[in-house]
């Protein structure tokens, strides 16, 4: 419960910190275009910028059409410096944790034979899995992301669906950050469990939350 917890306000941390750097940017900016850039509900927008008003980290002016111009306060620029280092601190700890776990379970998935890979999910850990797979020597065949828009990622052809990925491949890696559970579960029912690889750091969180697919 206490890693579920801490997940939590990092994430609420990454929002809070991408709306403010928004905020800087581009005070004019609709809410819902501050959505698509941080990927995240209009709704969740809105309640995130009343609590920055509420607390004095931003302010409101009224433009025309109805429309609302945002800008920083003293105390704002001040919780943005404060919420990077402690973001850029929780990146390192990732990453290191991150760099490690997929080091090892790629490394085990090529002394199984399993050189081609796919997969499941755009992320920095997909990113960070990437550069482990040049060092192990081990293929990416596709990157495989319902949401992603582009046609590659980390060098490698982004797919909407299985169905569209073109070539075969031996095993898929679990990358997937926001919907881990939902993914694990579609693996399972689609490739048996020697084939679905998760990284140790996916698997820790996901047994805290009692949420490890069986």
């Amino acid at each position: 419960m206490a890693e579920a917890t801490q997940d939590k306000d990092i994430d609420q941390a990454r929002i809070m910190l991408g709306l403010l750097d928004s905020v800087e940017r581009d005070g004019g900016q609709s809410q819902r275009r501050i959505a698509s850039e941080l990927g995240i509900a209009l709704g969740l927008v809105n309640a995130y910028l009343k609590r920055c008003v509420k607390k004095g980290l931003v302010k409101a002016n009224q433009a025309p059409a109805r429309r609302y111009v945002y800008y920083l306060t003293p105390q704002g620029f001040a919780e943005k410096s404060r919420l990077t280092v402690e973001y850029l601190s929780y990146s390192f700890r990732f990453f290191r944790q991150a760099k490690a776990d997929c080091a090892k379970l790629l490394d085990g998935a090529r002394e199984r034979g399993l050189t081609r890979l796919a997969f499941a999910g755009k992320s920095d850990l997909a990113e960070i899995a990437a550069i482990c797979a040049m060092d192990v020597g081990v293929t990416i065949v596709a990157v495989v992301d319902a949401n992603a828009t582009g046609t590659r990622f980390v060098g490698s052809p982004l797919a909407a669906s299985w169905d569209a990925v073109g070539e075969p491949f031996d095993a898929v890696v679990v990358t997937d950050l926001t919907s881990t559970k939902k993914t694990c579960e579609g693996l399972l029912a689609r490739f048996s469990a020697e084939q679905v690889l998760i990284p140790a750091l996916l698997r820790q969180r996901l047994r805290k939350s009692e949420e490890l697919p069986q």
